[in-house]
C-alpha cells in the first residue's frame, strides 16, 4: 500500500489533526525499523499510518480499538497483513501481555507508537522544534516517568526483542520523524 493511500484512508475515517500527525509520525518510525531490519518498509509505515484508524470510530471503548479497525480495512479491501497487525495493536483489547507479541512487525508498532508520542513532547518542550531533539534528549526523557506519561516506556524498550539497542531505536525515529517534521507542523 502506497503512503499516499494509507494517509487518503486515514484522513476518511480520523478527523483529529492531532491523531492524524501522530499516525504519520508512528509510520515515520515504522519505515524507518523496517528498513534497519530489512523488511518492507512501504508496509510497515501504511501499518503506522493505519494503527489508529478506528480511534473516532470506537470512542473510548479501548476494548474494540484495534479490532474494528482490523475490520474496517478489510471492508477497505487493505491487505490482510496491513489489517491483521493493525487488529492486533492494542494489547488491552486482547487481553494479553506486550511480552507475547514475537513478530517483528508487531514489537516495533508497540514501539513506534509509543516513541513518536515521547518525541513529540520533547519537541514541544523546545518551542516545537524538532530539529533541537537529540537522542540524549530523549534519552533523559525516557529516564523520567511523569514526562509525557502515557507513553509506555515497557513497549518501546521491547524493541530491544529486535536487537535493535534502544539507543539505535531514538535515532531511528528521530531521523524518521524529521522526514515528515512539516507534516507535523514541527520545525
Amino acid at each position: 500500500m502506497k503512503r499516499e493511500d494509507a494517509l487518503q484512508l486515514l484522513q476518511k475515517y480520523v478527523k483529529d489533526d492531532k491523531l492524524v500527525k501522530h499516525c504519520i509520525a508512528t509510520g515515520a518510525i515504522m519505515r524507518m525499523l523496517a528498513r534497519e531490519l530489512g523488511a518492507d518498509e512501504e508496509m510497515w509505515e501504511a501499518i503506522g499510518i493505519l494503527h489508529d484508524i478506528d480511534y473516532e470510530v470506537v470512542g473510548k471503548d479501548m476494548k474494540r480499538h484495534g479490532k474494528e479497525g482490523e475490520k474496517i480495512l478489510l471492508e477497505e479491501r487493505v491487505d490482510e497483513e496491513i489489517a491483521r497487525v493493525v487488529g492486533r495493536h492494542n494489547h488491552f483489547a486482547l487481553e494479553m501481555s506486550i511480552e507475547e507479541y514475537e513478530e517483528p512487525v508487531e514489537i516495533a508498532l508497540q514501539c513506534a507508537d509509543n516513541l513518536s508520542g515521547l518525541i513529540v513532547a520533547c519537541a514541544l518542550v523546545k518551542d516545537g522544534k524538532l530539529s533541537e531533539v537529540s537522542v540524549k534528549t530523549i534519552k533523559k526523557k525516557f529516564k523520567e516517568k511523569c514526562f509525557a506519561a502515557g507513553c509506555l516506556r515497557e513497549n518501546i524498550k521491547l524493541v530491544e526483542k529486535l536487537n535493535i539497542p534502544l539507543e539505535r531505536a531514538f535515532e531511528l525515529a528521530l531521523e524518521g520523524m524529521l522526514d515528515v517534521k512539516d507534516e507535523l507542523e514541527l520545525e
